[in-house]
């Protein structure tokens, strides 16, 4: 299990390509399910247009940012979808990360039960708000310690080449400008994702 300290240090960006092979495991109603995170977005702060706390902007929604790195930070988007993220860096400095992608590996049945899906398609945790219904991550888990009680993260030695994993600009944030074009996506290569999938599923 990944400890404070790999989410207290100071470069949001290093810590968001490095969470690219990490597992994102929940235990929601004493249900276990995990994925293997293969995309994630950083997002840097009071000086990034694209975050929620550009220019020290603080609510009542966001304000979980401000604490301490190693908790989880979930909102709504457009009422519907649940978006998790990780926050990063010391008290007052609001860095997160959105996790924007899992490859699906413990609790398959369950999170198939979630996503009200029979079979395991291409799309079934390839976005952000996919990925939360299918680990049971919602608005109430938003704050929560990222310490083993229902969600955490788990490094089980997956390693891969800095060549095997593409960065890029994040998707949908053009009202941030110049700052929209900043390569703070991180994506696993679709080889991989695809050779992994069939290896745990067939």
């Amino acid at each position: 299990m990944l400890g404070k300290d790999f989410f207290l240090r100071d470069n949001v960006v290093d810590i968001s390509r490095e969470l690219i092979g990490k597992f994102l495991v929940t235990k929601i109603k004493g249900q276990l399910t995990s994925g293997m995170i293969v995309e994630t977005e950083a997002y840097n702060g009071v000086i990034d247009k694209a975050s929620h706390a550009y220019n020290s902007r603080r609510t009542a929604r966001n304000e979980v940012m401000y604490g301490m790195g190693g908790n989880a930070y979930v909102y709504l988007c457009y009422g519907i979808h649940h978006l998790f993220n990780i926050v990063t860096n010391k008290e007052e400095i609001p860095h997160a990360i959105l996790v924007r992608a899992i490859i699906p590996k413990d609790g398959l049945n369950v999170m198939m039960k979630r996503r009200k899906q029979k079979k395991l398609t291409r799309k079934f945790s390839d976005g952000p708000g996919t990925t939360s219904v299918a680990l049971g991550i919602k608005t109430l888990h938003s704050g929560i310690p990222l310490s083993g009680k229902q969600i955490w993260i788990e490094d089980r030695g997956m390693e891969f080449k800095k060549s095997e994993i593409t960065a890029g600009p994040r998707i949908g944030v053009d009202y941030a400008g110049k700052d929209a074009l900043l390569p703070y996506r991180f994506r696993l290569n679709e080889k991989q994702i695809t050779e992994i999938t069939k290896e745990w599923h067939g």
